[in-house]
């Protein structure tokens, strides 16, 4: 199964998002890239991300990553930010 991606040009600009662990397995690549018009936040994006093949298995205690910094669904975001989800983590 192949994700759908928009390829990352200056005509086209694409919000990239790094994919690890089940994500990356699901979606068979370490990052999907979304077209931007209407996503503003983190929400949009995991939004977009579920309404794709294998989707449906991020949950709502992904964890996700803008620049870094983890951050909550009502975090903004841009095509120039770092976006990387995770799986939820156990241990201890």
């Amino acid at each position: 199964m192949l994700p759908v991606m928009a390829s990352r040009s200056p005509q086209a600009p694409a919000i990239r998002v790094q994919l690890f662990a089940r994500y990356a397995e699901l979606f068979g690549s370490a990052h999907v890239d979304l077209p931007p018009q209407g996503i503003s936040t983190v929400a949009d994006v995991l939004e977009r991300l579920r309404a794709l093949p294998g989707g449906d298995a991020i949950g709502s205690a992904a964890l996700v990553a803008v620049n870094l910094q983890q951050v909550r669904p009502t975090a903004a975001v841009t095509v120039q930010d770092e976006i990387a989800i995770l799986p939820p983590l156990a241990g201890g």
